[in-house]
């Protein structure tokens, strides 16, 4: 067995809000995040669970987990079908527990973040939305472990897509075989999408 296998446990479709809370460590400084929910983690931990929930509702979605051996949520990974989209009570649900519980800046700056980055999605390519890593585990193997995983793991014969608000990411993305689509500003933000082909 390889030693990342024995160091590492991948949970497939793990509940949204223990996704909801590692990934709110894990972007606790990502730019697009903090521009959606300032420096609260309370109101970034309720993003994510409101958003995780209503991702949870799409036909097809996949949300992965990177535990330790004995169960301890270390990184997390979010990803949408190509062409899913929450029906309209799942998306009236996820505005109200966003507007309520981070607040309209919130609901408003993620409705600007998705009509931005979906523009520029290729057709029929799996999204992945969030892949991410507890700071205290940074640096130990977590992130690629995981990423490699579900990129293995996903039949997506027309590729993936991301958006990435972080620069240190792109050359990061890079190296899985991602390239540049396009750099668009958003406000302060400066927005990467980038695309992986598929395995024919």
């Amino acid at each position: 067995m390889p030693e990342a296998a024995r160091k590492w446990r991948i949970v497939s479709n793990p509940d949204p809000a223990a996704c909801a809370r590692t990934l709110a460590a894990a972007f606790a400084s990502e730019p697009a995040v903090s521009w959606i929910c300032g420096s609260s983690e309370t109101v970034r931990t309720h993003w994510f669970e409101a958003t995780l929930r209503a991702h949870a509702t799409l036909p097809g979605a996949r949300r992965y987990m990177l535990t330790t051996p004995g169960g301890q949520p270390v990184a997390s990974a979010v990803l949408t079908p190509s062409g899913a989209v929450p029906g309209a009570s799942d998306r009236a649900v996820w505005a109200a527990r966003t507007g309520i519980r981070c607040g309209p800046p919130a609901l408003w700056r993620t409705l600007r973040y998705l009509r931005h980055s979906e523009a520029s999605a290729p057709a029929d390519a799996w999204t992945l939305e969030f892949i991410g890593v507890r700071p205290d585990v940074a640096g130990r193997g977590a992130g690629r472990f995981l990423l490699d995983h579900v990129l293995a793991a996903t039949e997506a014969p027309a590729g993936f897509f991301l958006t990435t608000a972080d620069p240190a990411n792109v050359s990061y993305y890079r190296r899985f075989g991602f390239t540049d689509l396009q750099w668009r500003a958003l406000g302060r933000l400066g927005i990467t999408a980038m695309a992986r082909p598929g395995i024919a």
